[in-house]
């Protein structure tokens, strides 16, 4: 499957093809870049793929520059992204040059800000080998390091000029990654597209098996979904906002715990699961569309409860959001599957017990 983002002089194709890594270098000097290449992964994927996508790109005349980061969230940093900027300028990457991220979202992330940022903005390939990556993180052109008082407050907009997507290396990831990728899926479906959403129901058992022809459909779905968001407002206004369901809340989840109590997926799931419960509250949605949500969650192994939390902690983390407007965050909510509405100015006591009920025990934070 071959989805085009169409963003004029920007516009990108995204290829979802089992094996499609080692095409990267053909595919790579169709586009007229420069010959200089940095190749960005972390240790483990490089070991996995790193061969791979290395002599394609060899074998296309490219010369490769291997650039390591630190595993998972620890790689969006400053620190790191300097360290980065160092090897390709050690590297004499020039602004023909090519800089190619092979892993993760937050291989990609850091990645993709070093490439925005260095030169003023150096060509850019998304590699993703997550399922998260995969479905959200590699197209979008959204890129960014964490600050200690937030995730991804730091970053550019930096559009790849190539996304390939291998969706067997989903087989690879541990378990509980892999799900996590998931959550991402599911959220598509909620806000964008009921049949999609659907096929994801009725796929549920095949997607946790990794059946091959299920990850090629149900991953290939999710970036068709994503592109046509991205072509309709690429800079995350109004429309692009869609996207950021369940992330107001797991975004602050994730700052509130230090980033280390779960996973992206898994706070993106919590952060559904509670914002379901407050369209719910808010005469919003009905009780079934939250079960409905819940069970498909449920369904991929992703948490509905958070256990213990600091609620005043995740409602200040919500204040210092990207998307905060004097103190205030709009929320993305669905009235029913396949559709979304933007609400602003949602009374904190209703965010309140939505987080309260979060927790799990005899309340569940519902009307």
């Amino acid at each position: 499957m071959v989805v085009r983002v169409s963003l004029g002089s920007r516009s990108y194709d995204i290829v979802v093809e089992p094996g499609v890594l080692a095409s990267v270098g053909p595919r790579l000097r169709a586009l007229g870049v420069g010959t200089r290449a940095a190749l960005v992964s972390d240790p483990a994927i490089r070991r996995l793929y790193g061969k791979t996508v290395a002599a394609s790109l060899e074998e296309a005349g490219f010369a490769v520059t291997a650039v390591d980061v630190p595993e998972g969230e620890s790689a969006k940093s400053l620190a790191v992204a300097e360290e980065c900027w160092n090897a390709l300028l050690e590297a004499r990457l020039d602004r023909t040059s090519t800089v190619l991220a092979l892993g993760g979202g937050a291989v990609g992330d850091v990645a993709g800000f070093v490439a925005g940022t260095y030169m003023r903005g150096v060509n850019f390939v998304q590699l993703p080998t997550t399922v998260l990556a995969q479905v959200d993180a590699s197209s979008g052109g959204k890129t960014a390091i964490d600050h200690a008082q937030g995730k991804n407050l730091i970053g550019v907009f930096h559009q790849p000029r190539l996304v390939l997507v291998d969706p067997l290396t989903a087989r690879t990831l541990p378990e509980r990654e892999f799900r996590s990728g998931l959550a991402e899926i599911v959220k598509h479906g909620i806000v964008l597209d009921a049949e999609y959403f659907a096929d994801v129901e009725a796929s549920a058992a095949a997607l946790l098996g990794r059946d091959a022809a299920t990850l090629e459909r149900i991953v290939g779905g999710s970036c068709r979904l994503k592109a046509g968001v991205v072509e309709r407002d690429e800079r995350e206004s109004d429309l692009r906002a869609v996207l950021n369901y369940g992330h107001t809340v797991g975004h602050a989840l994730e700052a509130a715990s230090g980033y280390g109590r779960w996973t992206h997926g898994e706070a993106v799931s919590l952060g559904m699961v509670a914002e379901a419960r407050l369209a719910e509250r808010l005469g919003i949605a009905t009780g079934d569309t939250t079960r409905r949500q819940e069970r498909v969650l449920a369904a991929v192994g992703l948490p509905l409860e958070a256990g213990p939390l600091d609620v005043e902690a995740v409602l200040a983390a919500m204040t210092r959001d990207k998307k905060a407007r004097d103190g205030r965050v709009p929320f993305v909510l669905s009235p029913r599957i396949g559709e979304f509405r933007l609400v602003s100015d949602v009374p904190a006591s209703q965010i309140r017990a939505v987080l309260d009920g979060l927790q799990g025990g005899p309340g569940d934070g519902h009307r």
